[in-house]
């Protein structure tokens, strides 16, 4: 790729799953030997910066090698420093994957502008749902887009008059129920309604799971499995919703194989 695909994880609701994921996807794409470098825009929390911070000194630690983003953490203000810090982390690179707050963010915009692929994590309720529509409390039918996918809607369309490129957004259902219910039929028909109407994608994201709070202080992901020694199957299990939510992303292909 002659300029890196950038992959945008943005929600104003905090909460979502967003930096573990978005830390996910970085590690993976590096373990097929994609070129990744990452940007975490959210100053205050830094959960993308710290958790490659924790990766590396785990890497230190231990003296092995890992597969391993460059990454560099905003200041929050600085709008040349963005700009730089852009342009740094696009050399030699294939994908870089920006984590934004959670929070209305002038910086978020500015970076959901120049997504190739926005991904937006939910959890599976109309406390979220909101976030992006609006629904009839007695048919639960969509009755109206919400103030953030009009932001998004804008952000698609100064996109479009700058270059000419289309930003595949994506909602991601992050930390479903591993128990049908009622809730996630109603939350699944109205994002299946939305999608239609503003075109966004509806993909699986990655469950409710202890393990991926155990290893954000060690800095490590799914993708390591040679560091867990046994595992469990909610180890697998986690590893192949991985799996599904990258293949889902579609995202352009490096050489290598995922988990070779």
């Amino acid at each position: 790729m002659s300029k890196p695909h950038i992959i945008v994880f943005a929600n104003e609701k905090g909460g979502t799953g967003k930096s573990t994921t978005a830390v996910h996807v970085a590690i993976a794409l590096a373990a097929k030997g994609a070129r990744v470098a990452a940007l975490d825009l959210d100053h205050r929390q830094r959960t993308l910066g710290r958790y490659l911070d924790n990766r590396a000194e785990t890497i230190r630690r231990l003296g092995r090698e890992l597969p391993m983003p460059r990454h560099l953490t905003h200041d929050g203000e600085s709008l040349p420093r963005f700009s730089d810090q852009l342009a740094e982390l696009s050399h030699d690179t294939d994908f870089l994957v920006i984590d934004t707050p959670g929070r209305d963010d002038r910086f978020a915009r500015m970076a959901a502008q120049r997504a190739d692929t926005l991904v937006t994590p939910m959890n599976d309720s109309f406390v979220d749902f909101d976030l992006i529509g609006q629904v009839d409390p007695v048919s639960y039918k969509v009755t109206r887009p919400s103030f953030y996918a009009e932001l998004i809607w804008d952000a698609r369309k100064a996109r479009a008059k700058a270059d000419g490129a289309t930003i595949d957004w994506v909602v991601l259902r992050n930390r479903l129920q591993h128990i049908e219910a009622r809730n996630m039929r109603r939350v699944s028909e109205a994002m299946t309604q939305l999608a239609k109407r503003i075109g966004f994608r509806v993909i699986p994201g990655l469950g409710e799971r202890v393990v991926y709070r155990e290893l954000f202080p060690k800095g490590l992901t799914m993708i390591d499995s040679r560091e867990f020694g046994e595992m469990g199957l909610g180890h697998v299990a986690a590893r192949q919703e991985l799996r599904e939510m990258m293949a889902a992303l579609g995202l352009p292909e490096p050489a290598l194989p995922l988990f070779a």
